[in-house]
């Protein structure tokens, strides 16, 4: 078994939801093939993976987006003018991660 570390580059492998997986909504259909960066390692079975957003589907990908968003347009919308004048244009146009909790034995290392 692999040792994960943080900016490792990782990849969700193939294999079939099992029972177990369901129990304890830890792997699913599709996870798989998706690729990224190892972000932060809590035990061997709770690896967090920032997902490459190009990896993900169309659908999902425009999910993220239109999420993205919306979460924007919140914090706009939360923030004094006077505070808005401090942020960049970088600060107000954030991107958010697509970040996933998953197993360590569901990875396999990527260049």
């Amino acid at each position: 078994m692999a040792s994960w570390k943080e900016g490792d580059r990782v990849k969700i492998v193939h294999r079939k939801v099992t029972d177990e997986d369901r129990k304890k909504n830890s792997y699913y259909d599709h996870m798989a093939g998706l690729t990224g960066v190892v972000e932060n390692v809590y035990a061997k079975d709770e690896i967090a993976v920032k997902i490459d957003q190009d990896s993900l589907s169309e659908t999902t990908r425009k999910v993220h987006l239109e999420a993205t968003k919306r979460m924007r347009q919140k914090f706009i919308d939360n923030v004094s003018e006077e505070q808005k004048k401090q942020l960049t244009p970088e600060e107000l146009n954030f991107s958010a991660n697509y970040v996933l909790l998953v197993q360590g034995a569901d990875l396999e290392k990527t260049k």
